[in-house]
């Protein structure tokens, strides 16, 4: 009976031990010891009966339970093992269908290549909202894992206001957060609501700018009626960030010149014609091997037509039809499949697009080619009226196949060799790039490609969008009148026959 009582005891001060081990884990000597005072107990219950335990261990429960506790004890020791392992050495999954909670490709392969050390402080007080300052630790751990070239560390400004001031936080920095990427090349700051709305965009983007990477910049030409990349394009425009481009607008009016760092401007859907100082600006730009992307839509102001003209391309009025590819119900939305699609994407579609029609007669050192193209079925209609079914006049209409969109290259003259060739990507349709429709089918993959080629030559950075799609249903006409026969009929004509079969085998 007092063995019993000691081995009962035993047991209970080991539990407290343990207990205590796991909430006060500061207590650490107390803890020793009270783990201790448990096992001598069960060492001295076992002493006095040695003779009973001997005895109980040698039979077949004995032997049993022997052998169940060794193998709880191996089970539980592995697991105890592996997660001591796993406090220093983890890898996270991201089962996602677009790896939507990882860093994109275009992060990890800067951080690969960093070559110089990049310091980063976490100015953040205890009053920074959770969403910017546990974001930018945890988003910073993730930077972490993919190179040793990034040292994070926090600081509460109020606390250590010298430090603040030697890194140039000011107010705003002290009020809303700020996170400080430093290296020999320079620092940048990236404020609490930057922090908030673009995240890895500005975090990446600040460590290039500190070790000295620079980054293309694309330019959206304003003051023409065009989308802002603010509304009608912030996906597209989120997509070039995804890829590492700077983003900004430009009115040539208010900025009668174009910023030397442009590697690329954007003509998105005008609705007002350029003035002529405007088009002077563009010339220019050009005839010195600039890069340019216009994105058009049926009937675009004739300024821009006669621009376009002068770069041997020709945008007539009217609206393409394509009876035998579209996105039904819409006869105006041309499908365009990797068979008609130069970079061959699987699906394109515009929603409202006019033809770009290539000149004959064009210099040797300049280069078309019909960037995706509709099927000899289509036409242009000229005189196209939504809600009337479509019909091709041959005396008015133009036949197709017809381009969509058409790349052009100017090769430079001789003595200008080491400039690079000026590059032109005219698209009969601004929509296919809107929030609406860049997610959807290959369209954000045709943009992104387009500009990527538009900027090729220097630092290329490849084209791996990440997008977080809408699952939008596109149908061509054959799909769709599948889609509505056989959700009409084929699950009455299902269960006819499976009834059918069973009467037949009960009868």
């Amino acid at each position: 009976m007092q063995t019993a009582v000691l081995a009962f005891l035993g047991l209970a001060t080991l539990f407290a031990g343990f207990v205590l081990r796991l909430i006060l884990p500061g207590l650490r000597y107390y803890e020793w010891a009270i783990l201790a005072i448990g096992a001598a107990l069960l060492v001295v219950s076992v002493m006095l009966d040695f003779r009973q335990v001997k005895r109980a261990l040698g039979s077949r429960r004995g032997k049993f339970g022997i052998g169940t506790t060794v193998k709880i004890s191996l089970f539980s020791g592995i697991i105890l093992l592996a997660n001591a392992i796993s406090v220093d050495t983890y890898h996270r999954f991201d089962v996602t269908g677009l790896a939507q909670f990882s860093l994109t490709s275009q992060t990890k392969e800067v951080l690969a290549e960093l070559e110089h050390p990049v310091e980063v402080v976490n100015f953040f007080t205890p009053s920074v909202p959770p969403t910017v300052s546990m974001y930018a630790r945890n988003l910073l751990e993730e930077y972490q894992v993919y190179t040793d070239q990034l040292t994070v560390r926090d600081v509460d400004p109020d606390l250590n206001p010298e430090l603040a001031r030697r890194y140039q936080v000011d107010q705003v920095g002290a009020l809303y957060g700020v996170t400080v990427f430093r290296s020999e090349k320079g620092q940048q700051l990236v404020y609490g609501p930057q922090i908030s709305a673009e995240a890895e965009h500005a975090f990446t983007s600040a460590i290039l700018e500190v070790t000295g990477i620079r980054q293309k910049k694309l330019y959206f030409i304003t003051g023409h009626g065009e989308g802002s990349i603010y509304s009608e394009y912030e996906s597209a425009r989120s997509g070039l960030q995804d890829n590492l481009f700077q983003v900004n607008e430009l009115d040539l009016l208010r900025s009668p010149a174009i910023p030397h760092d442009t590697a690329c401007l954007v003509l998105a859907g005008p609705q007002q014609s350029l003035s002529g100082i405007e088009l002077e600006i563009l010339k220019n730009y050009l005839q010195s091997c600039g890069c340019m992307l216009v994105l058009l839509n049926p009937n675009p102001p004739q300024r821009l037509r006669e621009l376009l003209a002068d770069w041997y391309l020709d945008i007539e009025t009217g609206t393409i039809i394509d009876p035998s590819s579209y996105v039904a119900p819409n006869k105006d939305t041309p499908l365009i499949p990797r068979t008609r699609n130069r970079f061959g994407l699987i699906e394109t579609y515009f929603p409202g697009a006019t033809a770009v029609i290539p000149q004959e007669a064009i210099p040797e050192n300049v280069k078309t080619a019909p960037l995706v193209w509709t099927s000899p079925e289509s036409w242009l209609e000229k005189e196209y009226e939504a809600g009337v079914d479509p019909q091709l006049d041959e005396s008015a209409d133009v036949a197709g196949p017809l381009a969509i969109g058409a790349m052009i290259s100017k090769s430079p003259a001789d003595e200008e060799k080491k400039k690079k060739e000026m590059r032109v990507v005219v698209i009969g349709d601004s929509d296919f790039a809107t929030n609406r429709h860049f997610r959807n089918g290959n369209n954000s993959d045709l943009f992104l490609t387009t500009v990527n080629w538009l900027t090729a030559g220097e630092e290329i950075i490849s084209v791996d969008r990440k997008v977080l799609p809408v699952r939008r249903l596109i149908l061509s006409p054959e799909e769709a009148r599948f889609l509505h026969i056989s959700s009409v009929g084929l699950l009455p004509l299902v269960l006819f026959l499976v009834g059918g079969y069973l009467w037949w085998r009960r009868r």
